[in-house]
C-alpha cells in the first residue's frame, strides 16, 4: 500500500464514523486551537503595545515616582513613601536639561463631562503640558492643541476626544462651545483624531486640560509622570536620562551611592517588561494546550488499537499476499498521522476564527503568524506519529495465520 492509498483509507474511515471521528480529534483540535489563538493574541498585543499604548519613539523616556512593575511588598512599601514628582521638578528639567529636546508632564483622573442636557460618565480627564502633543504623538482632527499660553495662564480650555463630541455634544461642531468637567466650565478648542477601541475600551473618551488648570481643579498633591524626548537615540538618549537623573537626585537630596528615589524607563525597557509578562502567559497557555494534545494523542492511540482489532483479517490477508511488517506499520502510522493532521487543520482554523472573532467583538489586537500555523500542523502530525507507533507495531507483529483465523 502506497502513502496516497493509506491517506485515502484514513480519510474514508473518518467520514464513515463521523461521531467517533469528532470525539477522536477533539483533543487535538482543542490543543492546536488554543496554541494558535494564544500565539495570535500575544503577537497582536505585543505589536499593539509597541505601536500604540506607550506611543513612544526610540528617543523618549518616562520618569515616574514608582517602577512600572512592583514585584514584592517590600518594594511597594519603599516606593510608596517616595516624594512626589512635582510641577517644580518639571520646570527644573525644562530649564536645565540640555540634552533634552523637550520635557512634558501629565496627570490623570476620571470624571463626568456635561453639555446641555447630555452627560458622559467615567471620562478620562488628563492634565498635560503642550509638549505632550509631540512626545505622545497626539493628532488633532479639528481646531488646535493646547499651547504654552494656556499652560502659563491656567486657561479653562480643553481638547476633547471624538466620543465626547459624538455622545455628549450630539455630533455638532464643538469648537468654541462650553462643556462642564466635574462642575467647572471649559471652552473646547480642539478635537483629537479618532483612535477606536482596544480590548473593548474606547480610546476617544477623554478631555485634555492644561496641566496647571488640572492641578488647580483636582489638586497638586499627587505625583506627576514626566516625559522626556532626547536629541537622538543611543548615546544621546543615555546622556539625556543621565542628566535628568542628576537634576532630580540633586533636587530630591538622594545620597551618593544610594539608588534613585524615582524610576526612569525607556520604550525598550517598557516593552521588555511587557514581553516578559506576556511570555510567562504564553508558556503557561502552551503547557495547558500540551496537556490537551497529549489527551488527544491517547484517544487517537485508542482508536487506532480499535482499528487494528477491527481490521485483523485485512492485516492477515495483506501479510499472506507478501506485505512486510514495515509495510503494515507504515500504513497504520500514516493513518494515525492523517487523523492528527486533520484535527490540527481544524484546530488551526478554529483558533484563527476565534481570535479574529474576539478582535471583532472587543477590539483585542491579534496577528496571525504563518510559522504558528506550520508549527500547529507539525505538532499535530508529530502527536499522531508518536501515539500511532504502538498500534502500528502491534498490527505489524500479528501472525498472518492467526489473523486470518480470528474472523472465520
Amino acid at each position: 500500500m502506497n502513502t496516497v492509498e493509506a491517506i485515502r483509507i484514513a480519510l474514508m474511515s473518518l467520514w464513515a464514523n463521523k461521531l467517533r471521528s469528532v470525539l477522536t480529534l477533539l483533543g487535538v483540535v482543542i490543543g492546536v486551537a488554543a496554541v494558535i489563538a494564544v500565539v495570535t493574541f500575544v503577537n497582536g498585543i505585543n505589536g499593539y503595545v509597541a505601536e500604540k499604548i506607550f506611543r513612544l519613539g526610540a528617543d523618549v523616556f518616562i520618569v515616574s515616582k514608582t517602577d512600572p512593575v512592583i514585584r514584592n511588598q517590600e518594594q511597594f512599601l519603599e516606593q510608596i513613601k517616595r516624594k512626589d514628582l512635582t510641577y517644580d521638578d518639571y520646570r527644573a528639567l525644562l530649564e536645565n536639561c540640555t540634552h533634552c529636546a523637550s520635557i512634558g508632564g501629565s496627570l490623570g483622573a476620571r470624571g463626568k463631562v456635561k453639555y446641555s442636557n447630555q452627560s458622559g460618565e467615567d471620562v478620562s480627564i488628563r492634565g498635560i503640558t503642550p509638549s505632550m502633543g509631540v512626545i505622545n504623538d497626539i493628532e488633532i482632527d479639528n481646531g488646535r492643541f493646547l499651547n504654552d499660553t494656556d499652560l502659563n495662564t491656567d486657561s479653562p480650555v480643553a481638547v476633547i476626544g471624538t466620543d465626547i463630541m459624538d455622545n455628549v455634544m450630539g455630533g455638532n461642531d464643538p469648537l468654541g462651545k462650553e462643556i462642564m468637567v466635574d462642575g467647572r466650565t471649559y471652552t473646547v478648542v480642539g478635537v483629537g483624531k479618532k483612535q477606536g477601541k482596544t480590548l473593548g475600551q474606547s480610546q476617544d473618551n477623554y478631555v485634555l486640560l492644561p496641566l496647571t488648570t488640572f492641578m488647580h481643579q483636582y489638586g497638586s498633591h499627587r505625583s506627576l509622570t514626566l516625559f522626556g524626548k532626547a536629541n537622538g537615540v543611543g548615546a544621546q538618549l543615555d546622556s539625556a536620562i543621565d542628566e535628568v537623573r542628576v537634576i532630580l537626585r540633586a533636587r530630591r537630596h538622594d545620597l551618593p551611592g544610594k539608588p534613585d528615589t524615582f524610576s526612569a524607563q525607556t520604550n525598550e525597557s517598557f516593552l521588555s517588561i511587557w514581553q516578559g509578562l506576556s511570555g510567562t502567559f504564553f508558556y503557561a497557555m502552551i503547557g495547558i494546550a500540551a496537556i490537551s494534545l497529549v489527551v488527544g494523542g491517547i484517544v487517537i492511540m485508542n482508536i487506532m488499537l480499535v482499528s487494528v482489532t477491527e481490521r485483523t483479517r485485512e492485516i492477515g490477508v495483506r501479510k499472506a499476499l507478501g506485505a512486510r511488517r514495515m509495510d503494515v506499520m507504515r500504513q497504520f502510522l500514516i493513518e494515525s498521522a492523517t487523523l492528527a493532521v486533520v484535527g490540527g487543520a481544524i484546530g488551526v482554523l478554529s483558533g484563527t476564527l476565534f481570535a479574529k472573532g474576539v478582535t471583532a467583538l472587543i477590539g483585542m489586537p491579534s496577528r496571525i503568524e504563518l510559522w504558528s500555523i506550520a508549527a500547529g500542523l507539525f505538532v499535530s502530525a508529530s502527536v499522531g506519529v508518536f501515539f500511532g507507533v504502538y498500534p502500528a507495531k502491534r498490527a505489524a507483529q500479528l501472525d498472518p495465520i492467526v489473523a486470518l483465523r480470528s474472523e472465520l
